[in-house]
């Protein structure tokens, strides 16, 4: 048995075909929280304020069909038929009905497989960076709950906090047992990233009577500086501001976007925070030999 397991631990591409596979189905069940979570808060917002202003549901009308992240089931958004388990496998079935829904012959969005694939990927990279560790469990977790909060910024500019929040008390938990940084700095990390962008925000906006970023930016980057530590958040804004204006820029120029729409800035946010959960101490090195220090 201990024989069987060091061979195991001297395979690290098992290890990192194993996430990737994992991440496959990972991903198709992301694409659902990525479009039924935002739905889900939308439903649970109009049933507050109906309580709040009193209003009572007319009793002719049906109860609504009960939505969540299990039911309904599966289903093609335009003719309703139920999709089944061998037409839901991960990129393949995608490829085998040519982007087609079966029923009905319309196309399916390229988005599922792509987020299918973006999320085995990263698995895989996640995977073969922290190898047999505590930390792959955890780095996956922390990969797959960006991915979510990324497209789910994209589509609607919301960092819903059923993921942000919980995700962050995650990394002040894991700090008790050192797991990538130590309590003391995971608490001002937290601290550090809620209060630097909230600082920016109300500055932007006292300067320009605009908001520059919702609330959730905050959060998110006190969620890295839970799980990573003070020391990386300078990186983390750095590569994120650089991509940002970068790609905000390129849309201006390049595809005739109105600067006056809003450019969500959660995805990179959540992207240098996850280049900084793998490789922040090389780049924290870079930034302080270059800048002298």
């Amino acid at each position: 048995m201990m024989q069987q397991l060091e061979i195991l631990l001297n395979l690290p591409y098992l290890l990192t075909a194993l996430a990737g596979f994992i991440g496959l189905l990972v991903g198709s069940f992301l694409n659902v929280v990525i479009y039924r979570l935002p739905v889900m808060m939308q439903q649970n917002w109009r049933k507050e304020c109906a309580e709040y202003l009193q209003i009572e549901a007319p009793g002719t009308e049906p109860e609504p069909e009960q939505f969540n992240l299990v039911l309904p089931l599966s289903r093609c958004p335009s003719c309703k038929t139920p999709i089944k388990p061998y037409q839901n496998i991960p990129v393949v079935s995608y490829l085998f009905l040519k982007g087609q829904c079966a029923a009905c012959g319309n196309p399916i969005s390229s988005r599922y497989p792509i987020i299918e694939a973006f999320t085995a990927i990263t698995s895989a990279i996640v995977a073969w960076h922290f190898g047999y560790t505590p930390q792959t469990l955890f780095a996956l977790i922390l990969t797959w709950s960006l991915i979510a909060l990324s497209f789910i910024d994209i589509d609607h500019q919301l960092l819903p906090d059923n993921i942000t929040l919980p995700v962050l008390w995650l990394g002040l938990f894991l700090s008790l047992f050192g797991l990538y940084t130590d309590t003391h700095d995971s608490i001002s990390g937290a601290i550090a990233g809620y209060a630097s962008l909230w600082v920016v925000y109300h500055l932007f906006k006292l300067a320009t009577g605009k908001e520059g970023m919702g609330h959730g930016d905050f959060k998110l980057l006190a969620l890295f500086g839970a799980w990573l530590g003070w020391q990386y958040l300078p990186v983390i804004i750095l590569l994120s501001s650089l991509v940002g204006a970068i790609i905000g820029l390129s849309m201006i120029i390049i595809v005739k976007r109105d600067h006056n729409i809003p450019i969500p800035f959660g995805p990179y946010l959540a992207a240098a925070g996850w280049i900084a959960l793998l490789w922040g101490h090389d780049l924290n090195q870079l930034y302080l030999s270059s800048a002298g220090l």
